[in-house]
């Protein structure tokens, strides 16, 4: 297929996803950040945009400025608009591959942006908004695209960014540390009850963040999220070599799933920082290689928010 058209379809995944996750780790702070003093509000939003990949821009930065920073610039590829801005742009690009309702899904999404309030509980509803919205667009992509080559370009897309948006919400635990619990953290990732079906016991903070973390059947685990992108890499270059893999992106997500599968520790939690900045990177650099081999223009889309 069309190196622009596989281009298109790898970003609408992953802006689509990271509406979704930016929206996730959005709705599950935003309680605690509209509590606190103003003084230590504006030192927690500095470090949740940073988390982000986002940049604090004057002096006076206060909570509304955070919700147009994460939630509604639609200038930046870091806040909810704009990554759903820029999945309807790369669809219409694609438009002569994606499905007819997958196009019009992520064209009303768009033009439903600027009908929702901008403080605190407007907020608050336009996350559970975007979450329905990308949830739909996701549905009607899985269903109403054939599983060849421009689908597995687009889930690979949306697995990268979904290890990359997980390894963000966990880095935010340290922000707000004491004032957001696990069980919002499950919450927040839509992992609440098939964790406590998974537990089924007492559990802790250790059990939470292994479960976020390296669940072989959760979908938004880490683990999980970097196998899918494994064998998206491996359908659209199968490798008959005996010894090692020519795909610089495959043995990268391949490092990055291993690692963490087979590495084992009595306190997860203090190498947690270690392990997110760890599978940050290692998102960024595949994303990069699979620009390099697939793509002809991989700097126009470069995000600022990858850790390099």
């Amino acid at each position: 297929m069309l190196s622009r058209i596989a281009e298109s379809l790898f970003w609408i995944g992953r802006y689509v996803e990271r509406a979704d996750g930016t929206a996730r780790i959005l709705d599950v702070h935003l309680e605690r950040l509209n509590h606190l003093p103003e003084d230590e509000r504006r030192s927690v939003a500095e470090e949740l945009l940073a988390v982000m990949g986002a940049r604090v821009e004057g002096e006076e930065f206060g909570l509304n400025d955070l919700l147009h920073a994460l939630a509604y610039d639609r200038q930046s590829a870091t806040s909810i608009a704009g990554s759903l801005g820029a999945a309807r742009e790369n669809a219409r690009r694609a438009r002569e591959t994606v499905s007819s309702s997958l196009w019009e899904s992520l064209n009303t999404t768009y033009y439903g942006l600027n009908q929702h309030r901008k403080d605190v509980v407007g907020t608050y509803r336009f996350c559970n908004w975007v979450l329905e919205r990308t949830a739909m667009v996701r549905g009607l992509a899985d269903t109403t695209v054939s599983h060849d080559e421009s689908w597995q370009f687009l889930v690979l897309g949306r697995s990268l960014e979904r290890a990359d948006m997980t390894a963000r919400m966990l880095s935010t635990r340290d922000v707000l540390s004491g004032g957001i619990s696990w069980v919002n953290m499950l919450r927040s990732a839509g992992a609440y009850e098939s964790f406590l079906r998974t537990q089924r016991v007492s559990f802790n903070d250790q059990h939470a963040a292994e479960f976020l973390l390296l669940d072989r059947l959760f979908p938004r685990s880490i683990v999980y999220a970097l196998r899918d992108a494994d064998e998206c890499l491996e359908t659209l270059d199968p490798s008959a070599q005996r010894v090692g893999f020519i795909n610089d992106a495959r043995r990268i997500v391949g490092q990055a799933r291993t690692f963490l599968e087979f590495h084992r520790t009595d306190d997860l939690l203090s190498e947690l920082p270690e392990h997110m900045e760890r599978v940050q990177r290692a998102v960024a650099q595949a994303s990069d290689a699979i620009s390099r081999k697939y793509f002809n223009q991989a700097v126009d889309l470069a995000w600022v928010g990858e850790v390099s």
